[in-house]
């Protein structure tokens, strides 16, 4: 994405988006935007256009900053003409941010230039529905001495294969079909313009995907660059609040898996004054975003790092302990196992007169009383609150589906279950929140594990280092063991 696009989302209160966007496309948009899915599945039920021109149009008549986000360039059978028409009809002011089509992108990521000095120095895109459905030149794409990119081929690949051969083209050049191109879980599959369609079905290639039909297809056996990956083929849906669920998508795509971003929670700050830190000998931090919202409170009152020069600081997980060490400040404390239990371990043999626990609003009362029953004055202050974020349907139902489901925290189990029931369709009502009875669960830790139980579900998988890499370990783990 372009530096302007993330600009434009992270500044919108309205996000209008289809399926085609890559998962983590969202993740600069702020917690308080409205993000409406406009799309459509292939061949399935979609918003309909007109209904989405209205929506974009009546949010803009309401002063909201509106983006239309779309995947690859809106101008490229991406429907933005439209949509820009309508705009200009309705006397609202747009800005267009280009991007990069899939026609171009799928081929790159799959090996493929679509221009070469050598072999090709034209590309035509073409969008094939079908052939009766479009009003294009067939003889003449037929004869093109270049490149034929094809856009939604998938089903009438039968079809074009067909019209092109009978309108000259040769049935041994070299074609290509290349699924969910960029993303995850892409495939390539290559063969000749007579047996690329029987090739593609009997992979079982769906939309979105792209065909590639010249001379240049050939390479992509030779210039393929995307290494096989770990969890290529897997689907994993991550529950954690959007701003912090990015890294772990990031990863989880970077090892091959397609990720279901269902954010069921969403960190919302408590507003207050900033602590008097030179009142304490023990500072206990419990999560990055309590490091977070502490140093903005300590910026607001006109404070910095030097506020917590005479205490101890000590911090739950290699996360807190990294937020703090961005921020100039190295934790002096940081347990072995990222839980409550283990830090109160850790500060058995720690003389500690007062301490303040900066932490979530609903957070346990494990290091607390702990610390009370120590003989130490405890402070507690609540920094921030986790509030349950609805699901779309869409959402909700790939996440149930999933191959791998990931929770983080005790909030991201509760808020998954109440977004589940809030919902018409139970999924398949074999489990609580509809899960698969494929969907293996997993947990971050013991705590996190007991609330699922609690819940009814079984834990499948349970981090033995309780933070995000220990769980990508454990997933990675299980993953190997099991067929794809």
């Amino acid at each position: 994405m372009t530096a302007r696009a993330l600009e434009l989302i992270a500044a919108a209160e309205v996000i209008m988006y289809d399926r085609l966007i890559g998962p983590a496309a969202l993740d600069a948009a702020s917690p308080d935007a409205e993000l409406l899915f406009v799309g459509k599945e292939g061949g399935g039920a979609a918003v309909p256009q007109e209904e989405t021109e209205e929506l974009m149009i009546r949010r803009a008549r309401e002063g909201k900053a509106v983006v239309r986000l779309k995947g690859g360039d809106p101008f490229v059978f991406g429907r933005g003409g439209e949509e820009a028409l309508a705009l200009r009809a309705a006397g609202i002011s747009y800005e267009v941010v280009p991007g990069v089509t899939s026609g171009l992108a799928a081929p790159a990521y799959a090996g493929i230039p679509v221009t070469h000095r050598r072999l090709s120095s034209a590309v035509a895109l073409v969008t094939a529905h079908s052939s009766e459905e479009t009003r294009l030149d067939w003889a003449a794409l037929a004869e093109f001495p270049g490149t034929l990119v094809f856009y939604m081929a998938v089903r009438p690949l039968a079809e074009v294969a067909a019209v092109l051969i009978a309108a000259g083209r040769d049935p041994k050049q070299p074609a290509a079909i290349i699924e969910a191109g960029t993303l995850a879980g892409q495939r390539t599959v290559r063969g000749s313009l007579r047996t690329i369609s029987a090739l593609a079905a009997a992979e079982a290639i769906r939309p979105p995907a792209v065909v590639v039909v010249g001379e240049v297809a050939a390479l992509a056996g030779e210039l393929s660059w995307l290494p096989q990956r770990p969890l290529a083929g897997r689907t994993v849906a991550v529950t954690r609040a959007r701003a912090q669920a990015s890294s772990l998508a990031r990863e989880l795509e970077g090892l091959g898996a397609t990720v279901v971003q269902a954010p069921v929670i969403r960190v919302r700050r408590l507003d207050g004054p900033a602590p008097d830190l030179a009142a304490y000998d023990l500072i206990c931090l419990t999560s990055a975003n309590g490091v977070s919202a502490l140093f903005e409170r300590l910026a607001a009152a006109g404070q910095d790092a030097r506020a917590l020069a005479g205490a101890r600081v000590a911090a739950i997980g290699t996360g807190t302990a990294s937020a703090l060490a961005e921020r100039g400040i190295r934790a002096d404390v940081v347990p072995e196992r990222f839980v409550a239990e283990s830090l109160v371990e850790a500060l058995a043999e720690v003389p500690v007169s007062r301490a303040l626990i900066a932490r979530a609003s609903d957070a346990r009362d494990v290091l607390p009383e702990a610390l009370r029953a120590g003989g130490a004055q405890v402070d507690v202050l609540a920094l921030y609150e986790t509030v349950a974020q609805p699901l779309p349907a869409e959402v909700l139902a790939a996440a149930r589906a999933a191959d791998y489901i990931t929770f983080t925290s005790s909030s991201t189990v509760r808020s998954f279950l109440a977004a589940a029931s809030a919902e018409a369709d139970a999924g398949d009502g074999s489990r609580p929140g509809g899960l698969s009875k494929q969907t293996r669960i997993v947990s971050i830790g013991p705590v996190t594990s007991q609330t699922l139980r609690e819940a009814g579900l079984e834990v499948d998988v349970e981090a033995a280092r309780h933070d995000v890499g220990g769980l990508v370990q454990a997933l990675l783990g299980d993953a190997g063991g099991r067929p794809g």
